[in-house]
């Protein structure tokens, strides 16, 4: 009988430690979902909520540039998102947050944007700002990267690039003939500009450079 009662108490042990390590953060953002655009939010806040985590989570949104407001009564017609939360609690000597899910809703169909979830046990927790920091960053951490139309490329544009004026090249393709050995040396010298700033490439300034000779 002891040893029976022996096991019991190492089996709760080992069961307390492993489950007592546990934590989990996700989250995961539609990939229509342009967090950047959502300016404007509203955090519902529920009356079961006595540690102001409502107020929390928005001021955490308003650090990512969000106008936020909260309450307990239905969003505002004006905003870009409603913002529902539900929060877990767990007691071990002293009452601590186990888990958050926060979740950025369309404020017309209420319909999930975006969510994110933290699960954090006895040997884990977190302080509720810590909690409630974790999940919105993730949240923004996880939102998709833009990305530009099929068949196109987004290239970087260097800085001395701006300075040039891109038409240029056009111009010096409607222009068959050159009239003067000046015009010739102000195109020539325009053609070389332009491929020291990177609007034409070297094969596309020999060949001009060749086609502007030959015609003067």
């Amino acid at each position: 009988m002891y040893k029976i009662l022996r096991l019991v108490v190492i089996l709760c042990a080992v069961t307390s430690f492993t489950t007592g390590c546990r934590n989990l953060s996700t989250a995961n953002v539609n990939s229509s979902t342009d967090l950047s655009t959502l300016k404007t939010m509203y955090v519902k806040h529920y009356p079961s909520d006595n540690s102001d985590v409502n107020q929390e989570i928005a001021d955490k949104l308003r650090g990512k540039g969000v106008t936020v407001s909260t309450g307990s009564g239905p969003a505002p017609s004006n905003v870009d998102a409603l913002v529902t939360y539900v929060d877990r609690w767990m007691w071990d000597i002293t009452m601590y947050m186990l888990e958050l899910t926060v979740t950025i809703r369309d404020p017309k169909t209420e319909a999930p944007l975006a969510t994110g979830n933290s699960l954090h046990t006895s040997l884990t927790r977190l302080s509720q700002t810590a909690m409630v920091e974790e999940v919105v960053n993730n949240i923004y951490a996880a939102a998709p990267i833009s990305r530009p139309i099929q068949g196109t490329a987004l290239q970087p544009v260097p800085a001395s690039r701006s300075s040039v004026n891109v038409s240029t090249a056009s111009q010096l393709d409607n222009s068959a003939s050159t009239t003067s050995p000046k015009d010739l040396a102000q195109k020539l010298q325009t053609l070389n500009d332009l491929k020291k700033t990177g609007v034409i490439t070297e094969a596309e300034y020999a060949k001009k450079r060749k086609q502007l000779i030959e015609d003067y």
